[in-house]
């Protein structure tokens, strides 16, 4: 680590000692508390990074960072681990988990790689039990999902070719049919559930990400809606006025775009 990566991290530690002790916001502050802000900030981060926004991934990092040097801050207070800890842990983690770098053990694909990483997670004494015990309860369904798809790859539980994974879409929607002609809704919500848990291994199968793919037709729907809604406007309509059809319209031209 060069001086001015060292200095920068200690001017930080000591930023927020200083703010711990003089600021009544920062002084009240839990991990509790700050909680539904680390997930803000991660989202926010997120965001940049979609946008390719180099100037805010750099503040959004830095708000990240700040979080994980607060609740540092914390657990020091508490007597359970300080930032070193924190930091050393990451670093014996990271060395345990890449023998192929720091032992004799060969990857050469980022494949290798991956499988060697999930099956040393699965030797550590402190964790939670099973292949799926690892993922966080409070991810987002669809990052949950895939997250799943993923594990349960590592130890050899899927298709045996991806083409596979079309067939329990297509089983999946059959199902969905059922439950819709008896209009049982209870039954329904599990097997719409089931489709889309299919349709994000599809997406891991064929080096999709869900989240991202999602995102994008967000993001697509919003433009071609906003423009629809800017062209009603431009004729002295608001789309309540509008039939479907002259909806349908709007929409087609804004497809064009």
């Amino acid at each position: 680590m060069s001086n001015k990566h060292a200095e920068a991290t200690l001017r930080l530690l000591e930023v927020m000692d200083t703010l711990r002790e003089q600021c009544p916001w920062d002084r009240e502050q839990t991990f509790e508390s700050l909680r539904n802000n680390t997930i803000e900030e991660t989202y926010e981060l997120v965001d940049a990074i979609t946008d390719r926004n180099m100037e805010g991934i750099k503040e959004e990092l830095g708000d990240l960072l700040l979080h994980v040097v607060f609740y540092s801050k914390l657990g020091q207070e508490e007597g359970a681990f300080d930032y070193a800890d924190v930091a050393n842990g990451v670093c014996d983690k990271l060395i345990y988990r890449h023998p192929h770098v720091y032992g004799d053990i060969h990857a050469d694909t980022p494949e290798e790689v991956k499988h060697n990483w999930e099956a040393l997670k699965l030797r550590k004494k402190n964790r939670k039990s099973g292949t799926l015990g690892g993922v966080p309860r409070s991810l987002p369904a669809l990052v949950k999902a895939f997250r799943i798809g993923e594990k349960a790859a590592s130890v050899g539980f899927d298709w045996e070719k991806k083409e596979d994974v079309w067939a329990k879409v297509q089983e999946e929607v059959a199902e969905i049919e059922v439950e819709m002609a008896a209009k049982n809704h209870d039954l329904l919500e599990g097997e719409f559930g089931d489709l889309l848990f299919a349709m994000v291994n599809a997406c891991r199968l064929y080096g999709v990400d869900p989240e991202a793919a999602l995102e994008r037709t967000n993001k697509k729907f919003i433009a071609r809606f906003s423009g629809m809604e800017q062209a009603a406007v431009d004729a002295g309509k608001t789309l309540g006025d509008l039939s479907l059809d002259e909806m349908e319209a709007l929409w087609q031209a804004q497809k064009k775009h």
